[in-house]
Protein backbone atom coordinates (compact mmCIF):
# COMPACT_ATOMS: atom_id res chain seq x y z
CA UNK A 1 0.00 0.00 0.00
CA UNK A 2 2.80 2.36 1.14
CA UNK A 3 4.67 1.27 -2.45
CA UNK A 4 1.45 2.88 -4.16
CA UNK A 5 0.88 5.69 -2.49
CA UNK A 6 4.95 6.66 -2.78
CA UNK A 7 4.36 6.09 -6.76
CA UNK A 8 1.40 8.15 -7.16
CA UNK A 9 2.34 11.06 -4.69
CA UNK A 10 6.21 10.85 -3.91
CA UNK A 11 6.48 13.75 -6.33
CA UNK A 12 5.17 15.69 -3.40
CA UNK A 13 7.07 14.76 -0.46
CA UNK A 14 9.09 17.53 0.85
CA UNK A 15 12.57 16.91 0.61
CA UNK A 16 14.72 17.89 4.00
CA UNK A 17 12.18 17.58 5.80
CA UNK A 18 13.76 18.42 9.61
CA UNK A 19 15.38 21.46 8.42
CA UNK A 20 11.82 23.38 7.88
CA UNK A 21 10.43 21.42 11.27
CA UNK A 22 13.78 22.92 13.14
CA UNK A 23 13.53 26.16 11.93
CA UNK A 24 9.73 26.21 13.71
CA UNK A 25 11.24 24.64 16.72
CA UNK A 26 13.75 27.96 16.63
CA UNK A 27 11.04 30.24 15.67
CA UNK A 28 9.09 29.10 19.34
CA UNK A 29 12.28 29.35 20.98
CA UNK A 30 13.10 33.38 20.12
CA UNK A 31 8.90 33.66 20.62
CA UNK A 32 9.32 32.45 24.31
CA UNK A 33 12.12 34.98 24.65
CA UNK A 34 10.07 37.33 23.39
CA UNK A 35 6.93 36.89 24.61
CA UNK A 36 6.75 34.27 26.86
CA UNK A 37 2.66 33.59 26.53
CA UNK A 38 2.40 34.00 22.85
CA UNK A 39 2.65 30.53 21.99
CA UNK A 40 -0.23 29.51 25.29
CA UNK A 41 -2.50 32.22 23.40
CA UNK A 42 -2.25 32.00 19.89
CA UNK A 43 -0.58 28.84 18.70
CA UNK A 44 -1.22 25.65 20.97
CA UNK A 45 -3.68 23.48 19.57
CA UNK A 46 -7.07 24.20 21.42
CA UNK A 47 -9.87 22.27 19.82
CA UNK A 48 -12.73 24.71 20.81
CA UNK A 49 -10.72 27.78 19.51
CA UNK A 50 -10.05 25.81 16.16
CA UNK A 51 -13.49 24.33 15.49
CA UNK A 52 -15.47 27.17 17.62
CA UNK A 53 -13.81 30.71 16.79
CA UNK A 54 -12.24 28.71 13.11
CA UNK A 55 -8.26 29.34 14.46
CA UNK A 56 -7.69 26.61 11.68
CA UNK A 57 -4.18 27.56 11.89
CA UNK A 58 -3.16 25.63 15.31
CA UNK A 59 -3.18 22.26 13.32
CA UNK A 60 -0.23 23.10 12.02
CA UNK A 61 1.47 25.94 14.38
CA UNK A 62 1.72 23.78 17.67
CA UNK A 63 4.98 22.41 16.14
CA UNK A 64 6.57 26.15 16.95
CA UNK A 65 6.34 24.78 20.81
CA UNK A 66 9.96 25.48 21.80
CA UNK A 67 11.85 22.30 23.00
CA UNK A 68 12.33 22.41 26.51
CA UNK A 69 15.01 23.65 28.90
CA UNK A 70 16.48 26.22 29.60
CA UNK A 71 20.16 25.99 28.86
CA UNK A 72 20.83 27.65 25.27
CA UNK A 73 23.65 25.02 24.29
CA UNK A 74 21.59 22.37 25.23
CA UNK A 75 18.90 23.11 23.28
CA UNK A 76 21.07 23.71 20.18
CA UNK A 77 22.37 20.22 20.81
CA UNK A 78 18.61 18.32 21.23
CA UNK A 79 17.77 20.60 17.88
CA UNK A 80 21.13 19.19 16.35
CA UNK A 81 19.91 15.85 17.37
CA UNK A 82 16.52 15.63 16.05
CA UNK A 83 17.68 16.80 12.82
CA UNK A 84 20.28 14.42 12.35
CA UNK A 85 18.43 11.29 13.72
CA UNK A 86 15.49 13.07 11.22
CA UNK A 87 18.01 13.21 8.07
CA UNK A 88 18.87 9.74 8.46
CA UNK A 89 15.55 8.26 8.68
CA UNK A 90 15.02 10.21 5.25
CA UNK A 91 17.98 9.23 3.71
CA UNK A 92 17.18 5.06 5.13
CA UNK A 93 13.17 5.23 4.19
CA UNK A 94 13.14 8.50 1.29
CA UNK A 95 11.70 11.39 1.50
CA UNK A 96 7.88 10.19 0.99
CA UNK A 97 7.76 7.19 3.44
CA UNK A 98 9.44 10.00 6.54
CA UNK A 99 7.25 12.47 5.34
CA UNK A 100 4.12 9.93 6.18
CA UNK A 101 5.86 8.74 9.48
CA UNK A 102 6.38 12.25 10.57
CA UNK A 103 2.78 13.59 9.26
CA UNK A 104 1.43 10.67 10.68
CA UNK A 105 2.41 11.29 13.93
CA UNK A 106 1.28 14.82 13.82
CA UNK A 107 -2.43 13.23 12.74
CA UNK A 108 -2.82 11.10 15.53
CA UNK A 109 -1.71 13.53 18.50
CA UNK A 110 -4.82 15.73 16.94
CA UNK A 111 -6.45 12.78 16.99
CA UNK A 112 -6.35 11.58 20.33
CA UNK A 113 -6.72 15.52 21.27
CA UNK A 114 -9.63 15.60 19.86
CA UNK A 115 -11.19 12.12 21.35
CA UNK A 116 -9.84 12.87 24.48
CA UNK A 117 -11.72 16.69 24.38
CA UNK A 118 -14.88 14.39 23.63
CA UNK A 119 -15.03 11.85 26.25
CA UNK A 120 -14.50 14.53 28.83
CA UNK A 121 -17.37 16.52 27.28
CA UNK A 122 -19.80 14.10 27.31
CA UNK A 123 -18.66 12.08 30.54
CA UNK A 124 -17.96 15.45 32.23
CA UNK A 125 -19.66 17.69 31.04
CA UNK A 126 -16.22 19.62 31.18
CA UNK A 127 -14.22 21.36 27.82
CA UNK A 128 -10.88 20.10 28.61
CA UNK A 129 -8.31 20.41 25.56
CA UNK A 130 -5.09 18.29 26.26
CA UNK A 131 -2.58 19.66 25.15
CA UNK A 132 -0.24 18.30 22.46
CA UNK A 133 3.51 18.10 22.70
CA UNK A 134 6.59 17.81 20.16
CA UNK A 135 7.61 15.91 23.02
CA UNK A 136 5.53 12.17 22.10
CA UNK A 137 6.33 13.00 18.37
CA UNK A 138 10.11 13.12 18.36
CA UNK A 139 10.24 10.22 20.53
CA UNK A 140 8.33 8.34 18.20
CA UNK A 141 11.15 9.46 15.43
CA UNK A 142 13.87 8.35 18.57
CA UNK A 143 12.46 4.79 18.27
CA UNK A 144 12.46 4.53 14.85
CA UNK A 145 16.02 5.42 14.65
CA UNK A 146 17.01 2.99 17.37
CA UNK A 147 15.37 -0.04 15.45
CA UNK A 148 16.65 1.59 11.76
CA UNK A 149 20.36 1.95 13.58
CA UNK A 150 20.36 0.69 16.76
CA UNK A 151 24.22 0.25 16.28
CA UNK A 152 25.01 3.39 16.03
CA UNK A 153 27.08 4.97 19.16
CA UNK A 154 26.09 8.61 20.58
CA UNK A 155 28.01 10.33 23.54
CA UNK A 156 26.15 10.25 26.73
CA UNK A 157 27.07 13.11 28.43
CA UNK A 158 29.97 13.72 25.38
CA UNK A 159 31.97 11.40 27.06
CA UNK A 160 30.42 7.57 27.16
CA UNK A 161 29.93 6.00 24.00
CA UNK A 162 26.44 4.31 24.07
CA UNK A 163 24.47 2.46 21.23
CA UNK A 164 21.40 3.84 19.83
CA UNK A 165 19.68 0.67 20.82
CA UNK A 166 20.44 0.75 24.43
CA UNK A 167 19.20 4.54 24.69
CA UNK A 168 16.02 3.31 23.17
CA UNK A 169 15.26 0.46 25.70
CA UNK A 170 16.31 2.88 28.39
CA UNK A 171 13.47 5.09 27.45
CA UNK A 172 11.13 2.32 26.74
CA UNK A 173 11.79 0.78 30.24
CA UNK A 174 11.81 3.97 31.92
CA UNK A 175 8.38 5.34 30.55
CA UNK A 176 6.84 1.97 31.30
CA UNK A 177 7.97 2.09 35.09
CA UNK A 178 6.34 5.78 35.14
CA UNK A 179 2.96 4.53 34.23
CA UNK A 180 3.22 1.45 36.39
CA UNK A 181 4.07 3.87 39.12
CA UNK A 182 1.48 5.89 38.52
CA UNK A 183 -1.02 2.74 38.30
CA UNK A 184 0.26 1.57 42.00
CA UNK A 185 -0.18 4.86 43.12
CA UNK A 186 -3.01 6.43 41.62
CA UNK A 187 -5.45 4.01 40.16
CA UNK A 188 -6.68 2.22 37.20
CA UNK A 189 -8.15 5.81 35.88
CA UNK A 190 -5.18 7.98 36.49
CA UNK A 191 -2.64 5.05 34.47
CA UNK A 192 -4.75 4.98 31.11
CA UNK A 193 -5.41 9.51 31.69
CA UNK A 194 -1.30 9.08 31.04
CA UNK A 195 -1.33 6.07 29.43
CA UNK A 196 -3.44 6.45 25.98
CA UNK A 197 -2.00 9.86 25.17
CA UNK A 198 1.42 8.35 25.06
CA UNK A 199 0.13 5.43 22.88
CA UNK A 200 -1.48 7.56 20.66
CA UNK A 201 1.46 9.92 20.47
CA UNK A 202 3.57 7.46 19.45
CA UNK A 203 0.96 5.53 17.23
CA UNK A 204 3.05 6.11 13.88
CA UNK A 205 6.23 4.25 15.29
CA UNK A 206 3.69 1.59 16.60
CA UNK A 207 2.62 1.15 13.23
CA UNK A 208 5.93 1.36 11.50
CA UNK A 209 6.98 -1.42 14.04
CA UNK A 210 4.30 -3.81 13.04
CA UNK A 211 4.37 -3.22 9.73
CA UNK A 212 8.36 -3.44 9.25
CA UNK A 213 8.74 -6.54 11.26
CA UNK A 214 9.21 -8.82 8.04
CA UNK A 215 11.58 -6.25 6.25
CA UNK A 216 13.56 -6.32 9.77
CA UNK A 217 13.81 -10.03 10.03
CA UNK A 218 15.13 -10.54 6.34
CA UNK A 219 17.48 -7.61 7.00
CA UNK A 220 18.45 -9.35 10.15
CA UNK A 221 19.30 -12.52 8.23
CA UNK A 222 20.88 -10.67 5.12
CA UNK A 223 23.42 -9.39 7.74
CA UNK A 224 23.86 -12.24 9.62
CA UNK A 225 24.49 -13.91 6.51
CA UNK A 226 27.07 -11.67 5.49
CA UNK A 227 28.34 -11.70 8.51
CA UNK A 228 29.39 -15.03 8.24
CA UNK A 229 31.13 -15.01 4.68
CA UNK A 230 32.97 -12.04 5.71
CA UNK A 231 34.34 -14.28 9.11
CA UNK A 232 34.93 -17.05 7.02
CA UNK A 233 36.87 -15.01 4.07
CA UNK A 234 38.95 -13.36 6.65
CA UNK A 235 39.89 -17.12 8.64
CA UNK A 236 41.27 -18.35 4.66
CA UNK A 237 43.00 -15.53 3.79
CA UNK A 238 44.50 -15.64 7.77
CA UNK A 239 45.36 -19.22 6.80
CA UNK A 240 46.58 -18.74 3.90
CA UNK A 241 49.04 -15.99 4.87
CA UNK A 242 50.14 -18.60 7.99
CA UNK A 243 50.52 -21.26 5.76
CA UNK A 244 52.76 -19.57 2.78
CA UNK A 245 56.34 -20.14 3.12
CA UNK A 246 58.71 -18.52 0.33
CA UNK A 247 60.50 -21.23 -2.12
CA UNK A 248 63.13 -20.40 -4.38
CA UNK A 249 62.45 -21.79 -8.16
CA UNK A 250 65.57 -21.15 -10.31
CA UNK A 251 66.57 -17.76 -9.46
CA UNK A 252 63.00 -15.79 -8.57
CA UNK A 253 61.53 -16.48 -4.72
CA UNK A 254 57.86 -18.01 -4.80
CA UNK A 255 55.43 -17.03 -1.78
CA UNK A 256 53.06 -20.22 -1.69
CA UNK A 257 49.61 -20.10 -1.30
CA UNK A 258 48.72 -23.30 0.47
CA UNK A 259 50.85 -25.46 2.63
CA UNK A 260 49.73 -29.04 4.57
CA UNK A 261 49.83 -27.97 8.53
CA UNK A 262 50.81 -31.92 8.80
CA UNK A 263 53.39 -32.51 6.15
CA UNK A 264 54.32 -29.17 4.94
CA UNK A 265 53.88 -29.77 1.13
CA UNK A 266 52.76 -26.87 -0.89
CA UNK A 267 51.52 -26.71 -4.82
CA UNK A 268 55.01 -26.10 -5.85
CA UNK A 269 55.99 -29.84 -4.40
CA UNK A 270 53.10 -31.35 -7.27
CA UNK A 271 50.62 -29.40 -9.27
CA UNK A 272 48.37 -32.34 -8.60
CA UNK A 273 47.82 -31.07 -5.40
CA UNK A 274 44.61 -29.97 -3.47
CA UNK A 275 44.34 -28.75 -0.61
CA UNK A 276 41.38 -27.54 1.77
CA UNK A 277 40.86 -25.97 5.30
CA UNK A 278 39.53 -28.31 7.96
CA UNK A 279 36.24 -26.89 9.97
CA UNK A 280 36.81 -29.06 12.67
CA UNK A 281 39.99 -27.77 13.76
CA UNK A 282 39.81 -24.43 16.22
CA UNK A 283 42.04 -22.38 14.11
CA UNK A 284 42.79 -21.82 10.36
CA UNK A 285 44.57 -25.08 9.59
CA UNK A 286 44.90 -25.74 5.35
CA UNK A 287 45.65 -29.47 4.77
CA UNK A 288 46.62 -31.49 1.73
CA UNK A 289 43.99 -34.37 0.45
CA UNK A 290 46.30 -36.87 2.09
CA UNK A 291 45.91 -35.48 5.37
CA UNK A 292 42.27 -33.94 5.35
CA UNK A 293 40.39 -36.71 6.68
CA UNK A 294 43.66 -38.27 8.73
CA UNK A 295 45.02 -35.63 10.72
CA UNK A 296 44.16 -35.25 14.23
CA UNK A 297 41.78 -32.12 14.58
CA UNK A 298 43.57 -29.19 16.54
CA UNK A 299 41.96 -28.26 19.77
CA UNK A 300 42.90 -25.07 21.22
CA UNK A 301 43.56 -25.85 24.91
CA UNK A 302 41.09 -23.10 27.30
CA UNK A 303 43.01 -20.27 29.24
CA UNK A 304 44.50 -21.00 32.43
CA UNK A 305 43.17 -25.11 31.93
CA UNK A 306 45.68 -27.99 33.19
CA UNK A 307 46.74 -28.67 29.97
CA UNK A 308 47.43 -24.97 28.57
CA UNK A 309 49.48 -24.52 31.95
CA UNK A 310 51.62 -27.87 31.57
CA UNK A 311 52.37 -27.12 27.75
CA UNK A 312 53.35 -23.81 29.00
CA UNK A 313 55.66 -24.77 31.83
CA UNK A 314 57.39 -27.11 29.23
CA UNK A 315 58.07 -24.63 26.99
CA UNK A 316 59.49 -22.77 29.72
CA UNK A 317 61.70 -25.50 30.56
CA UNK A 318 62.77 -25.80 27.40
CA UNK A 319 63.93 -22.39 26.68
CA UNK A 320 65.64 -22.24 29.90
CA UNK A 321 67.56 -25.11 28.95
CA UNK A 322 68.26 -23.64 25.53
CA UNK A 323 69.51 -20.49 27.16
CA UNK A 324 72.00 -23.00 29.44
CA UNK A 325 73.29 -24.70 26.46
CA UNK A 326 74.56 -21.20 25.15
CA UNK A 327 76.19 -20.09 28.46
CA UNK A 328 78.03 -23.18 28.51
CA UNK A 329 79.54 -22.91 24.75
CA UNK A 330 79.98 -19.28 25.51
CA UNK A 331 82.25 -20.22 28.43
Amino acid sequence: MVRKLERRFGKYAIRGLMKYVILLYALGFVLAIASPNFYRVWLTFDVEKIFLHGQVWRFVTFLIQPVEGENIFFILITMYLYYFIGNMLEMRWGSFRFNLFYFAGMLFNIVMAILAYGVFRIALGVSVTVPISIAYINLAMFFAFAVEFGEVQLLLFFIIPVKVKYLGLFYAGMYAWEFVSVFIKDGAMAFLILFLPFVFGILNFIVYWIASRKTRAKRRATISDLRRKMAYMQGVNAGVREGSVVNTVGNKKVITKHRCAVCGRTELDDDMLEFRFCSKCEGDYEYCMDHLYTHTHVKREPAGSFNSQITQDLANEDANNSNDSGDTKES
